[in-house]
């Protein structure tokens, strides 16, 4: 079997109302999608997507005629273009779900198959104030979710923390809260400075007294040694690497003991086949292996699959955060939404990453 064609497709839906994420700052009035396809001299045809494929166009000749399932060789060569391009990680995915279709499984039983689920967690992501957030909260909890990540990116800290005590203090909350400060990164326009250790100290303190299960991207990705420092001076996890694209950016935080948490996304560093490793040294070393989803409903997949089949975290990110992010809108290209079951993310036994994209809707929405 060779790989005989790729193809690459732009997507783009309308956003009305508009969609405001805290770490944007910007109204965001449409949401992207690239679609990757793998065809075979077979007839297989493997789909990935989550990222734009941006410096991939004119390379499609690294791939031509190669073994599709010889996933280490094409990991190295795009491990080349991240470095000199940008992030063509959707195309180890469009791989992975060829692979599984080729041995009739789930990519979830090739990666190890300890599970077909993973709990999930609300991702929430616009700011709100303290009694819209408790009303969030209660949505999600009757929703049957049993965990919710709060947005941290309002002008002073204190005005974010108190929706944090509001949700603690509504009756019957009984939700896991997770917090992201959004310091790691900003986004192109974005020239405030992130948090200087001591302050990231003092927000430590104070979610630690309200029982939040993890602290994520409190300090610049690059400040290791301040990382290091705030876990070692707080009981509290830290979470971290969410967008991180270079697998030895990942290695290093396990190095230095940056990181309780470890968070990257199978769409932005490395491809399911460059986690695997990162994943299982997670494990070896005590750590939560639970993936970033933040990217379209089939990166959200390709991650559960890593997950559920290899690393089995106590939770796993489902971005969702009505109404200004609905499954209507991140899965607007599959044909049925990835939703959950009880308040788990639950894969099925199709063979590769198990998702029918709704042609339809991407004809209409093509760019």
């Amino acid at each position: 079997m060779k790989i005989d064609r790729i193809t690459i497709s732009r997507h783009r839906i309308d956003l009305d109302p508009p969609f405001f994420p805290a770490w944007d700052g910007r109204a965001c009035d449409h949401f992207d999608a690239t679609i990757v396809r793998v065809e075979t001299d077979e007839g297989l045809v493997g789909i990935g997507s989550g990222d734009t494929m941006l410096g991939f166009a004119g390379h499609e000749e690294l791939f031509i005629g190669r073994d599709p399932l010889d996933l280490d060789r094409h990991h190295a060569v795009l491990s080349n273009l991240n470095f000199h391009f940008g992030r063509c990680w959707p195309l180890d995915l469009a791989l992975w779900d060829l692979a599984g279709k080729a041995a009739g499984k789930p990519v979830w039983k090739l990666l190890g198959g300890h599970s077909d689920r993973v709990r999930a967690y609300a991702s929430s992501a616009t700011l709100r104030d303290a009694g819209a957030m408790a009303e969030t909260a209660q949505q999600f909890r009757e929703q049957g979710f049993k965990a919710m990540k709060i947005r941290f990116h309002h002008a002073d800290w204190r005005d974010d923390l108190a929706a944090v005590e509001t949700v603690r203090r509504t009756p019957g909350d009984g939700l896991t809260l997770m917090v992201d400060c959004n310091q790691g990164w900003r986004m192109p326009w974005d020239t405030e400075e992130p948090w200087q250790f001591f302050k990231a100290m003092e927000v430590a303190v104070a979610l630690h007294d309200l029982g939040v299960f993890w602290m994520e991207e409190p300090l610049h990705r690059g400040n290791y040694a301040g990382m290091t420092a705030l876990r070692d001076a707080t009981s509290i996890r830290i979470a971290g690497a969410e967008m991180a694209r270079e697998i030895h950016e990942l290695d290093a935080l396990m190095d230095q003991g940056c990181v309780d948490v470890l968070q990257p996304d199978v769409t932005l560093a490395g491809g399911i086949t460059g986690l695997v490793p990162i994943a299982r040294r997670a494990l070896d070393e005590d750590l939560i292996f639970t993936p970033h989803t933040w990217s379209d409903g089939m990166g959200v997949i390709a991650n559960t699959h890593l997950a559920a089949g290899l690393t089995n975290p106590p939770y796993l990110e489902f971005p969702f955060d009505p109404p200004q992010w609905t499954l209507a809108r991140r899965d607007f290209m599959l044909t049925t939404p990835f939703d959950l079951v009880d308040g788990w993310m639950v894969l099925s036994d199709a063979p590769g990453l198990g998702f029918d994209l709704d042609e339809e809707k991407l004809a209409a929405t093509r760019l």
